[in-house]
């Protein structure tokens, strides 16, 4: 995949993120400069995605730890544990605001 390919679909999976919280009722204030999105939960704790261009992948860091997501068959899935971005995403902003989103 060549850095274009990986900026579109990197954008796709940040606007796709901020879509959730702007639709969801969990307390969550995020910033997102474009290849950084950080969001913060009212008990003070941070999950921060970014985009790592070189290795192609969405890294995922917060509290419980880091995850590199690498795109196979359409999904991002960890190198680390196997998990989904998303699936993941979802489960760190329910420990965060005991609120479930669709991402």
């Amino acid at each position: 995949m060549t850095e274009s390919e990986f900026n579109e679909l990197a954008d796709a999976v940040f606007a796709r993120i901020e879509q959730a919280i702007d639709a969801g009722d969990a307390d969550i204030d995020y910033d997102s400069n474009g290849s950084v999105l950080e969001m913060e939960f009212a008990d003070g704790s941070k999950v921060i995605i970014n985009r790592h261009v070189p290795n192609r992948e969405i890294w995922l860091a917060a509290k419980s730890g880091g995850f590199h997501y690498a795109l196979q068959d359409g999904r991002w899935f960890s190198q680390r544990d196997g998990s989904e971005l998303f699936a993941k995403l979802g489960e760190l902003v329910q420990l965060g605001t005991g609120k479930q989103l669709d991402f």
